[in-house]
């Protein structure tokens, strides 16, 4: 209960096991078996790992990685996704990096209808003062992670490690356009066909208007008459499924 509850006190998991569980034990009782705070941390602190399932709704995190072309160039990818949803809001690519190209990608996201109130961003030096001053005047709070903490923001460490692994590692970007041209297409397939354990499963785009096929009786077997329709992604690198109905006979 201590670990699962880092606000509760002593005397407040007695009071829990007494009301909830039937178990008479003293606060002192319960205090030598609570596990011990790191120095400096009080009481009633509030862990990051909390705040950021808490607010995951309405925080952004990004960053960028590099990649090398086929004719040697390393090109910028930036990234920005989404916590709640896992959504990939955007990426882009560039050869020339800097805090205005980036206020600029950071903008067209921001200011999508207020949804959205944190961004979590390394302290590279790209992430000028300038920048953040200019992301809070649009009514988002920046967030920069620890020196050296790349877990402080792994949502998009992660998915940065998905695109290198599922798309990157396996095509040989030809100029900084075809790179583009890859990553709009993966993005397209990462939010809208590929399922996110996180999710439940889940994609964190759905389609809005799913196509009507008729219920199987069995938990193992299509309905009679579904078809399964398969569309190729970046040229047979991945596969999206989806259900169809049958055609109906003349």
């Amino acid at each position: 209960m201590a670990a699962e509850n880092p606000l509760r006190g002593e005397e407040r998991i007695a009071n829990v096991l007494l009301v909830k569980l039937g178990i008479r034990v003293s606060p002192r009782t319960v205090s030598k078996h609570m596990p011990e705070r790191p120095p400096g941390q009080p009481r009633g602190d509030q862990r990051r790992s909390t705040f950021l399932e808490n607010h995951a709704k309405a925080i952004l995190a990004c960053d960028f990685f590099v990649i090398v072309s086929a004719t040697f160039r390393i090109l910028y990818v930036f990234v920005v996704i989404e916590h709640g949803t896992r959504r990939l809001a955007h990426v882009n690519v560039t050869a020339h990096p800097s805090a205005d190209w980036t206020l600029q990608q950071l903008r067209a996201v921001v200011g999508e209808e207020g949804a959205h109130r944190y961004l979590i961003h390394d302290r590279d030096r790209i992430f000028a003062k300038r920048l953040d001053d200019s992301i809070r005047a649009l009514g988002v709070e920046v967030l920069r992670s620890p020196v050296a903490s790349p877990k402080a923001n792994s949502i998009v460490e992660r998915v940065i490690g998905t695109v290198r692994r599922e798309c990157l590692d396996w095509v040989i970007p030809l100029s900084e356009a075809h790179l583009r041209s890859i990553l709009r297409e993966w993005t397209t397939h990462y939010n809208r066909g590929r399922p996110h354990s996180s999710l439940g499963p889940g994609v964190p785009d759905p389609p809005k208007e799913c196509v009507k096929v008729r219920k199987s009786t069995s938990r193992h077997r299509l309905a009679a008459g579904a078809l399964v329709l398969v569309k190729s992604v970046l040229g047979g690198l991945h596969h999206e499924y989806s259900p169809a109905a049958a055609p109906a006979s003349a």
